[in-house]
């Protein structure tokens, strides 16, 4: 019978007392297990006295700081990238050609006899070449509108538009016909010839730059008021595209006007027989070639840079001045024989006078009262 130490089955075999002597360090006896001391800890002592089973995530400063610097460097890219598009904003385009100032030639056309006259101004348009012409705005009729290479139909449409307008403030509008404000006129234009505009106003020359008569038509208003305020009006415009920033328009129209002198005897030193017709009506009639260029910016602000005006216009008097104001000859009068006034082909700054003869045939064929 084996000892109160031995295993139930005995010792193993091979092995000196079982090997008990070799792991006699590490077990404990009945006695000394019946003397330990338990003891379990609380669910307050094990967290107060214990580690914690999860290690602490690092301080949110530091990870706040970091974006906030990545908040920063955003909003400082957005601001400056603001800024830059507010000074070279994506529509501009660095070929875009600077605008050129007006070139302008005003011809008067002086009648071979002496004017006629009617107090119907009906008669007189019934027996004149402008018989047919349509009245007013009615008569600057806008061409299809077709796509260039470069630009969508609508811009080819903003620009006749634009063309038009031009042309019913400057030739049909009774307030700048009769020498009033010019400002409806003023607005269509390229603010960079504002300059030679308003100094063609302000101090008219002869020179082919600075004449108030080749921006717009207009009468002396102490000399010449209207008879009628339906201006008979016919022509054409034209659009091209001259290059892949620029468009360019054409017109070429004849507009005629129904006048009458102001007061008695209206005339003047220009002329002869001045109100020998007392206020009878007559026929003036000015042909207007102008020729308009638009880059993308003139067309998405409704104005036009005007590059060549020509004009003529009749019954004038070759010596009169015709910078200013038109000083037409009215019914009963007669041009004074001679030609323009003198040229000095050593003078600078003003333009070679020029002047032509009125066709019996762009009269009105009235038969003698």
């Amino acid at each position: 019978m084996g000892g109160p130490g031995d295993p139930p089955a005995g010792t193993p075999e091979g092995t000196p007392n079982g090997g008990e002597d070799e792991y006699r360090s590490v077990v404990f006896d009945e006695s000394f297990v019946r003397a330990a001391r338990l003891q379990e800890f609380s669910a307050q002592e094990r967290m107060v006295d214990h580690a914690r089973a999860v290690r602490r995530r690092p301080a949110l400063p530091r990870a706040l700081s970091r974006q906030a610097v990545i908040l920063v460097v955003l909003i400082a890219v957005a601001f400056g990238t603001a800024i830059y598009m507010g000074v070279r904003h994506p529509y501009q385009t660095p070929a875009a050609k600077r605008p050129e100032p007006l070139r302008m030639t005003v011809i008067p056309l002086a009648p071979r006899g002496r004017v006629p006259g009617s107090k119907s101004v009906e008669e007189l348009y019934e027996h004149s070449p402008a018989a047919q012409f349509p009245v007013g705005a009615g008569g600057i009729n806008l061409p299809a509108a077709r796509r260039t290479s470069h630009f969508s139909d609508s811009q080819v449409m903003a620009a006749l538009t634009t063309a038009k307008d031009y042309l019913v403030e400057s030739s049909l509008d009774p307030d700048v016909l009769t020498g009033g404000s010019a400002r409806s006129v003023r607005i269509l234009l390229d603010p960079e010839q504002l300059d030679q505009f308003d100094r063609s106003f302000s101090n008219p020359v002869a020179d082919g730059r600075h004449a108030a008569t080749g921006w717009l038509v207009r009468f002396d208003p102490t000399r010449t008021a209207l008879a009628d305020k339906h201006v008979r009006t016919q022509g054409t415009l034209r659009a091209v595209e001259t290059d892949k920033n620029t468009l360019e328009v054409t017109s070429d129209h004849t507009f005629v006007y129904a006048l009458r002198p102001v007061g008695e005897g209206g005339g003047g030193d220009t002329a002869e027989g001045a109100g020998a017709d007392g206020a009878k009506a007559s026929l003036f009639t000015v042909r207007r070639e102008l020729h308009f260029r638009f880059d993308r910016d003139d067309l998405r602000m409704h104005q036009t840079e005007l590059l060549v005006s020509a004009t003529q216009a009749g019954p004038l008097a070759c010596a009169g001045d015709a910078t200013s104001h038109l000083r037409p000859l009215l019914a009963g009068q007669r041009a004074k024989g001679g030609g323009p006034a003198g040229t000095d082909p050593y003078a600078t700054g003003d333009a070679t006078a020029l002047c032509g003869s009125l066709a019996e045939s762009a009269q009105p064929s009235l038969s003698p009262s």
